[in-house]
């Protein structure tokens, strides 16, 4: 009986639920810890994800298009978008539910209290942007969260 139960569950539950994220393919610096913190960030939220060591971001940030001034201290790419810096798990898994026609999201520079950036109970006010394919930025989101 326990085991019919068990079944029934698992056919009710939302598709959205049983497929997994994509993977993450993060491209970094060897010697910056804050990127690995945020790879374990992803991690967490239950990204799988991959690694590759490079000497210079902005050589991968400039093949997927996306403007320098968006730059942070790594680039990732993930279901077809970009991600550069430290954006925050639950807005790329809301950028894939949502699939906008845009480059990717970006937290430019290094904001403390970012995801891969704690400093103690620091958190500087960032926001994350939604790149269009143009190069403009619309803020998706904004934290620290009210």
């Amino acid at each position: 009986m326990a085991l019919a139960i068990g079944a029934a569950a698992t056919w009710t539950r939302p598709a959205s639920a049983l497929q997994a994220l994509p993977r993450v393919e993060v491209y970094k610096n060897p010697n910056c810890g804050c990127c690995g913190a945020w790879v374990d960030h992803m991690q967490a939220a239950g990204f799988p994800v991959k690694v590759t060591l490079v000497d210079d971001t902005a050589v991968m940030r400039r093949r997927v298009g996306l403007p320098d001034r968006f730059g942070s201290c790594h680039t990732a790419l993930v279901g077809g978008y970009v991600l550069e810096g430290h954006v925050p798990a639950n807005e790329v898994k809301r950028l894939l539910a949502q699939r906008p026609d845009a480059i990717g999201l970006a937290v430019p520079g290094m904001p403390a209290g970012s995801p891969g950036m704690e400093v103690g109970t620091r958190k500087d006010p960032y926001q994350v942007l939604l790149i269009d394919k143009r190069g403009r930025d619309t803020v998706f989101a904004a934290y620290p969260k009210a």
